[in-house]
């Protein structure tokens, strides 16, 4: 296994490929993407043997930006007659799997594929299931990723869940709530689904919690915020949602989100306004170094090129500035599914100098 198979946004490939070759770089390991624009995969070929491996186990899953899933394996060719006994093969020469997660890229091609995947999956698992590959029992055990490139051409490789997404392709299945007044409201979810663990929700987006939304209008944002009881003021010079401004939760205050101080400090602080991306991370800082808040999630939009060098730039300003206001913190960055030519960041204040974050 001398491969990692990436998954990606179409149109972000060569994001993702030059984040894994600079992290491989940092590691010490050789190794060379190979790209398709527009396919939503990309392709990291370490030609020394065990490299491949050992870049998945060296890399925090969670550090990846551009990265929505990752497998570690190899390809196969299949004849469209007898698919299952090569994959049966194949498995032999990997690790014992938990579950059997059948793949295609993010891409109008991959779902044209859906019904033979549908069609496979049943008797592949059962197949599985019987040879001992899978043992669905051993819940600590890898993933076995079986990602279709055509109805001929596989990838058969493996995820560990300490160190992945936790979704097949990394794509979450988020409903979107009739209630909220955008379906921008998933992007705030689904951050919280990667950058918060589950058992600290209760905690972390606890009610009774202050929080502020730049640029709330409608109230996509505020609306999962208000779902979680906590008290709102919505920055916006546009309408907000009656829903939202009815529940009691919420004040909405008319002026720019970049200008808004806040009267004092709060939990949160959450923005999705369009703008240049270094605007942007000017505002974290502030909101951050000024003690405004003690968490912060919000989306830097990208340019049209060097995508990749400018979120670095970003998050680079972000740590400085908190650097020299002698604050920890952790700093998180990803292309969430439910982005588009943006990511998302996240950053919780731990311990800040001579005072704490209240």
């Amino acid at each position: 296994m001398q491969e990692l198979l990436l998954h990606c946004r179409p149109g972000f490939e060569s994001e993702a490929a030059a984040e894994m070759q600079a992290l491989a770089g940092e590691q010490g390991i050789a190794g060379y993407a190979v790209t398709a624009d527009g396919s939503a995969v990309v392709r990291f070929v370490c030609p020394e043997e065990g490299d491949a491996g050992r870049l998945m186990r060296k890399l925090d899953f969670r550090q990846l930006i551009f990265v929505r899933q990752w497998a570690l394996g190899s390809w196969l060719e299949v004849p469209a007659e007898d698919r299952i006994s090569p994959i049966i093969t194949a498995c032999a020469k990997g690790p014992i799997a938990s579950q059997l997660w059948l793949e295609t890229a993010d891409t109008n091609d991959g779902k044209a594929l859906a019904a033979l995947t549908k069609k496979l999956g049943r008797p592949l698992e059962s197949a599985l299931t019987k040879t001992r590959f899978v043992r669905p029992a051993k819940a600590e055990a890898p993933r076995l990723h079986v990602f279709f490139d055509s109805g001929e051409r596989l990838f058969v490789g493996w995820s560990w869940a300490n160190n992945a997404a936790a979704w097949p392709m990394g794509i979450p299945r988020l409903k979107f709530p009739r209630e909220a007044p955008s379906r921008s409201t998933l992007k705030l979810e689904e951050a919280w689904h990667h950058f918060i663990p589950r058992d600290e929700w209760d905690s972390r987006l606890a009610p009774g919690m202050t929080a502020v939304d730049l640029g709330a209008a409608p109230g996509g944002w505020t609306w999962q915020l208000v779902n979680r009881h906590m008290k709102v003021t919505a920055v916006d010079n546009g309408p907000m949602a009656k829903n939202l401004m009815d529940s009691g939760q919420v004040e909405h205050v008319q002026a720019d989100g970049y200008l808004f101080k806040p009267k004092k400090p709060v939990q949160w602080m959450v923005c999705d306004i369009v703008d240049k991306p270094a605007r942007s991370s000017a505002l974290l800082s502030r909101w951050l170094t000024r003690g405004w808040c003690r968490e912060a999630i919000i989306n830097f939009k990208l340019p049209m090129k060097q995508r990749y060098r400018e979120v670095m730039q970003c998050l680079e300003h972000v740590q400085d500035a908190l650097d020299a206001a002698d604050i920890r913190a952790t700093i998180a960055c990803k292309q969430l599914y439910t982005d588009r030519e943006e990511v998302t960041c996240h950053v919780r204040v731990l311990h800040a100098g001579s005072y704490r974050v209240q």
